[in-house]
């Protein structure tokens, strides 16, 4: 008996990530701005504080540029955009 009711064969299609997941940094890439920022939230007991926002929006640029996330708008982040844009 076979595992496979009907005996149909399809093809499995792989689905994109969930948006706001993405994949681990093994390569460390990232791995100061991410230190910074888990440091900064540290430090402030966890409030949203605009330093600790800075080093996301830093940590966030190094995943994009090492296509390790989508590029997308800092306002679709939350975050604010860049000076002089």
């Amino acid at each position: 008996m076979s595992g496979n009711p009907g005996n149909a064969l399809r093809a499995l299609s792989p689905t994109p990530p969930e948006r706001g997941s993405f994949p681990l940094d093994h390569d460390g890439e990232c791995t100061r701005q991410m230190q910074e920022y888990i440091n900064c939230i540290k430090l402030v007991k966890g409030e949203n504080a605009p330093n600790c926002r800075l080093l996301a929006k830093e940590y966030l640029k190094c995943r994009m540029d090492n296509q390790l996330m989508d590029k997308d708008s800092w306002k679709n982040l939350g975050l604010p955009e860049d000076a002089g844009k």
